[in-house]
């Protein structure tokens, strides 16, 4: 079996762990403070509006510190701006991209003549292998446990088969609490952790007072799996609003979704109109509020700050 390097080795910095890419969440105060602490950190590209405050964004944080960090982008025709951010991240040679939901085909085949490297969201062997063979440098091992958009296995079947029919470096994504659980993952093969839930409730986040209070107040017993807001399973906090709708599609839903006609702009309308939801939510209080988060909110007691929160998950990479 090849021996596969470290995230630390592949990046160059001092510690195996991503602060995640979270839809909405992510920002420069949060990236900057994972930078200063020796870890890496990436932002969803589409937590920009437009390309100029993307552009800004970058350099925001080369302006701050000067260690490698990356941005998530969307590869599938949901994301209407694909093209314009990928130029963008290629013009300003950010260190690596995450792909995620689509093929990354032309995303590697454009950042390897600029040394960007590629890593994408997998969650089961199958595209594990299409990326290698695309030719990206590590694989985000999305697992049952992550936050957001989960993947279907636990952790260590994942990690497991990964490592059994792939040669690339491992990130395992998904039920990081604290280093114990950054040491499990190690142990059973992971490169590196990439690390989501657990940095909502921060100073450095800029979400609303009410969803950082509900990442205190429930548990990991109150995650479901919810398909009713985009299509695909979404992890999101049992909220009663979130009761109220359900977490399945209705009929005409179905209907619609399974539709060799409708299918494909019913998918695009669905996901929009639920990520409009979550929008809305993780800024702004209402008896409407659909949360993201993972099991993983059962370890969150308090607001603290991304140091706080990393140094937690640093001791068992030293």
């Amino acid at each position: 079996m090849k021996q596969r390097c470290t995230l630390s080795q592949l990046l160059g910095i001092e510690h195996s762990i991503l602060l995640a890419p979270m839809f909405l969440i992510s920002n420069t105060k949060m990236v900057i403070e994972a930078l200063s602490c020796g870890c890496t950190a990436a932002i969803p590209a589409l937590n920009y509006r437009s390309e100029k405050e993307l552009h800004e964004a970058i350099l925001e944080i080369r302006r701050a510190i000067s260690k490698p960090f990356g941005f998530n982008l969307i590869v599938n025709k949901s994301n209407l701006k694909y093209k314009s951010q990928l130029k963008t991240l290629l013009d300003l040679k950010v260190d690596f991209i995450i792909t995620s939901l689509g093929n990354p085909k032309d995303v590697i085949a454009s950042c390897q003549p600029l040394g960007i490297k590629v890593f994408c969201d997998v969650t089961d062997v199958e595209y594990a292998q299409k990326v290698e063979q695309l030719g990206a440098d590590a694989i985000i091992a999305v697992n049952s446990q992550a936050g957001g958009h989960c993947g279907h296995l636990p952790a260590k079947e994942l990690i497991s088969k990964l490592l059994q029919f792939t040669n690339l470096p491992i990130v395992s994504a998904g039920g990081i609490r604290n280093n114990l659980d950054v040491k499990q993952m190690m142990e059973w093969g992971a490169s590196g952790v990439s690390v989501g839930t657990i940095f909502i409730a921060t100073y450095e986040s800029d979400v609303s007072k009410e969803y950082k209070q509900a990442m205190i107040q429930y548990g990991s017993k109150d995650i479901i799996k919810s398909t009713k807001l985009t299509g695909s399973a979404l992890t999101v906090i049992n909220t009663a609003y979130v009761k109220r709708i359900g977490t399945k599609a209705n009929f005409w839903e179905w209907l619609i979704n399974n539709s060799s006609i409708l299918k494909k702009y019913a998918k695009l309308i669905l996901a929009w109109q639920g990520m409009s939801k979550v929008k809305k939510s993780a800024f702004k209080a209402s008896y409407q509020n659909v949360w993201c988060a993972g099991p993983s909110i059962e370890s969150v007691k308090s607001i603290r700050s991304v140091k706080d929160v990393l140094s937690g998950l640093i001791q068992a990479d030293n």
